[in-house]
């Protein structure tokens, strides 16, 4: 997987997003995935001093390529080879039968 890291020396990046205290010129831990078409797909804004997830980070963009290809909803908590459902009525209530 080839993920891009970028640096905001000047802070004009996180100015852009939302992020920056412009008070304290400190930016927020902020988490922008967006996707090969260029549309943002999740946003997560922490506080300084709460750090983000790795492996939370991976999920959801594996979720989001998931979703992309097959066309099925990704529950919470879900990792590559757990059941998915149908975006409908009846393969939802197929989900939740079958996982309680």
């Amino acid at each position: 997987m080839s993920i891009p890291l970028l640096a905001d020396k000047a802070g004009s990046i996180s100015k852009d997003y939302g992020v920056l205290d412009e008070e304290t010129g400190i930016p927020f831990r902020g988490l922008f995935i967006i996707d090969g078409k260029g549309i943002l797909r999740q946003i997560t804004i922490n506080d300084l001093p709460v750090g983000r997830s790795v492996d939370e980070t991976l999920r959801l963009v594996q979720a989001f390529q998931f979703t992309d290809e097959h066309g099925e909803v990704c529950p919470a908590g879900w990792t590559p080879g757990k059941k998915t459902m149908k975006p409908d009525p009846d393969g939802s209530k197929d989900y939740f039968a079958s996982s309680n």
